[in-house]
C-alpha cells in the first residue's frame, strides 16, 4: 500500500548555497589584504533558509532543491535535518554546491560574491512532489523548471503560492504570473519599473497581494484595491544577510497558519528584524519563543 503524503505547513524550493561569512572593519581597498575579526560557515540560500526559519517557528518545513556531493552539501543537508526540515525533496549531485563568499561591515551591511560552477538548474521532473501535501508553497525563482511543473499540479488545487523575489531574473519574471503572494525586495522593485511606488502598483495588477519590502524603512503593500506601510522594527543591526529570507519563510508560515493581513506582515516582519542582531542568516533565524517575546513587546 502507498503511504500517505506528508503533511507539511510550508514547501520551499528552490535554492540552497553555503555561506562563508568574514565580518571585516571596513571594505577592502583595490590591491590590499586586511584580516577578518571573525569567521563563520553555515548554510544558506533564500529558500533553504526560509525553511530553517519556518521550522524555527514551530511549523512544519520542507526543502526541495540542489546540494552536491561535496563537503558543503554533507554539512548543509545535516543542519536541514537538525533544524527538523524534511530534506527528502533535495537532489543531490555530483555537480558542486553553490558557495557564497560575503563580507560583513560594522555598520550591518554586506558585500556577496556568489559561486555556482557548472551547476545547473534542475529539470521540470527533477522531484516527485506527490509525497507532500503542503498548505503553502513558497518559490525563490532560483528553480524555474521545477517550479513551473509544480504550479501546474496546483492549478486546481487551494494551496496559496507566495514569490520570494530578491533580484529581476529568468525565474523570478516567469513565475510572477502565476503567484498569488509576490514579496519581493526594493533591488527588484527597481529593476523592475524604476521605483517602487510605481512597481507597486504594477506588481499588484498581476499578483492578487504584492509587498515590497524596504530594509530599514520598512515596507509597502498593496492588496486588491487596499494599499498601506509598514514600518520596520527597531533593533540593533550587525547584519542584514538572510533578513529577506526570515521575512519570506516567517510570512508563508503565518499565511499557512491563516492570520489575518497585517498581523501576517507584522509576524514577517520581525522575524525580519531579529535576524539582523547576528552575524550570518542562518545563525540569525529566530526561534519561535525568542519571536514572539519580540513581536509582543513590539505591539
Amino acid at each position: 500500500m502507498p503511504s500517505e503524503p506528508m503533511p507539511l505547513d510550508v514547501l520551499c524550493v528552490g535554492h540552497a548555497a553555503y555561506d562563508l561569512i568574514f565580518s571585516v572593519a571596513r571594505h577592502p581597498e583595490a590591491d590590499e589584504k586586511i584580516v577578518a575579526g571573525q569567521f563563520l560557515g553555515c548554510g544558506g540560500g533564500p529558500a533553504a533558509n526560509a525553511a530553517v526559519c519556518i521550522s524555527r517557528l514551530g511549523f512544519k518545513a520542507a526543502f526541495a532543491g540542489y546540494l552536491g556531493n561535496d563537503l558543503y552539501g554533507d554539512k548543509h543537508q545535516q543542519e536541514l535535518i537538525e533544524n527538523a526540515v524534511y530534506t527528502g525533496l533535495i537532489v543531490r549531485g555530483q555537480s558542486p554546491t553553490p558557495l557564497s563568499s560575503i563580507i560583513v561591515k560594522p555598520d550591518g551591511k554586506r558585500a556577496l560574491i556568489n559561486f555556482k560552477g557548472a551547476t545547473k538548474t534542475l529539470g521540470a521532473q527533477a522531484i516527485n512532489f506527490s509525497m507532500v501535501t503542503p498548505k503553502v508553497v513558497l518559490f525563490d525563482g532560483h528553480e524555474p523548471h521545477l517550479s513551473l511543473q509544480l504550479l501546474a499540479r496546483l492549478q486546481h488545487k487551494d494551496i496559496p503560492t507566495v514569490l520570494d523575489a530578491g533580484s529581476l531574473h529568468e525565474g523570478t519574471s516567469v513565475l510572477l504570473k502565476h503567484i498569488d503572494y509576490l514579496v519581493c525586495s526594493e533591488k527588484f522593485a527597481r529593476q523592475y519599473a524604476g521605483d517602487v511606488q510605481t512597481a507597486l502598483t504594477q506588481l499588484a495588477e498581476i499578483a492578487p497581494a504584492a509587498v515590497i519590502t524596504l530594509g530599514g524603512k520598512g515596507l509597502i503593500w498593496k492588496r486588491g484595491d487596499c494599499r498601506g506601510s509598514l514600518p520596520a522594527l527597531q533593533v540593533n543591526a550587525v547584519d542584514t544577510t538572510g533578513a529577506g529570507d526570515a521575512f519570506h519563510g516567517a510570512f508563508a508560515a503565518a499565511v499557512s497558519a491563516k492570520m489575518d493581513w497585517l498581523p501576517v506582515l507584522r509576524y514577517a516582519s520581525a522575524a525580519a528584524a531579529l535576524c539582523c542582531t547576528k552575524t550570518g542568516a542562518r545563525p540569525g533565524l529566530p526561534w519561535q519563543q525568542e519571536h514572539q517575546r519580540f513581536l509582543t513587546q513590539a505591539l
